[in-house]
């Protein structure tokens, strides 16, 4: 008797061991898929239309190269790291079956790199349907541009600013058209420091990479204004927590208390999405039809969002583009 209670103990156990496994299962395919987050269901093609992604040699940007590539897009990769973008640039080929996608020199840290890609592309590019303002840096010390910018703000706005507003031109012959940038949700967190725009007097790298952020939403705000009739649309978004090369800069810069408090968010690496699921909204905002029509909205896993309150000001947005315009010499 005591032998047959015992086995049926531990069939119990068994059952309730396999159970707990299983819902534990369960629950991390859930996340899993969760974090992963929406996906891009457009089969549009490119044939025949130029694409233009500032940062293409790694990360969501290589990525989103790819999806285009494989579309037909001639697509071209602005990088400031030419050994690793024709790297880069092979793979593409390869992984996409498409032959016909260049690298182009891009310096984002200097507007005379940025005037001199712009030169570049309007002279030998007869068309430009996308451009996608997706290269970024995160977190870095308090670094100045060639131009004596803020490194920030000068890498994630003031170039991407200043290339987009040279290369209006061929995007307005080539409409319809789209200007997709590459914003975050830390912009949840960002304010523009107009009385210190460069945050000379208290620079945080958070504090800069938020300002950036938010910098990019306000942009293509205003951006999607004036270019209202013209067939250019705009679209910023936040591509998700990534398992990317951008947080790099972030033990240079955090003590070691704050580099602690995100020890436990490192748990969740395997479930941070990958550079392709990164890349999906990006992706969406480039070519998914049901866009066409719409210009100046913030985007996330693929669908649109509603940002912070400060990323709404049209007051914000157009103070930001006067004095980015005089900053970058457009005045």
């Amino acid at each position: 008797m005591e032998d047959y209670v015992f086995q049926v103990k531990h069939l119990v156990s068994e059952h309730q061991t396999g159970l707990t496994v299983f819902i534990i299962g369960a629950g991390l395919f859930a996340l899993r898929r969760w974090m992963a987050g929406g996906v891009c269901r457009s089969k549009a093609r490119l044939d025949g239309k130029t694409v233009l992604i500032t940062g293409a040699n790694t990360g969501i940007g290589k990525e989103t190269a790819v999806d285009l590539a494989r579309r037909g897009a001639r697509v071209i990769l602005a990088c400031r790291d030419m050994g690793r973008a024709n790297q880069a640039a092979d793979e593409i080929r390869k992984r996409s079956g498409n032959g016909n996608v260049v690298v182009k020199q891009l310096d984002l840290a200097s507007l005379q790199s940025v005037r001199a890609l712009a030169v570049d592309v309007e002279a030998n590019e007869e068309r430009l349907d996308i451009l996608i303002n997706n290269a970024g840096i995160m977190m870095c010390p308090k670094w100045q541009t060639v131009d004596g910018f803020e490194m920030q703000f000068g890498v994630n706005h003031l170039g991407h600013f200043l290339l987009t507003n040279s290369l209006l031109d061929l995007l307005k012959k080539s409409s319809p058209s789209r200007v997709v940038n590459v914003s975050s949700l830390a912009h949840r967190d960002g304010k523009i420091h107009f009385d210190d725009i460069h945050l000379d007097k208290n620079y945080e790298p958070l504090k800069s990479y938020c300002q950036s952020k938010l910098a990019n939403i306000l942009f293509s705000r205003e951006l999607a204004r004036r270019l209202s009739g013209t067939g250019v649309t705009v679209y910023s978004l936040h591509p998700g927590v990534i398992r990317t090369e951008l947080t790099r800069h972030m033990s240079e810069t955090l003590p070691l208390w704050k580099l602690m408090m995100y020890t436990p968010l490192m748990l969740l690496w395997p479930f941070i999405k990958s550079c392709v699921e990164g890349a999906q909204t990006t992706i969406y905002c480039a070519v998914d039809e049901s866009l066409q029509n719409t210009s100046g909205l913030y985007y996330s896993d693929c669908a649109p969002k509603q940002p912070e309150l400060q990323a709404c000001d049209d007051a914000a947005a157009k103070k930001l583009w006067d004095i980015s315009t005089s900053m970058v010499g457009l005045a």
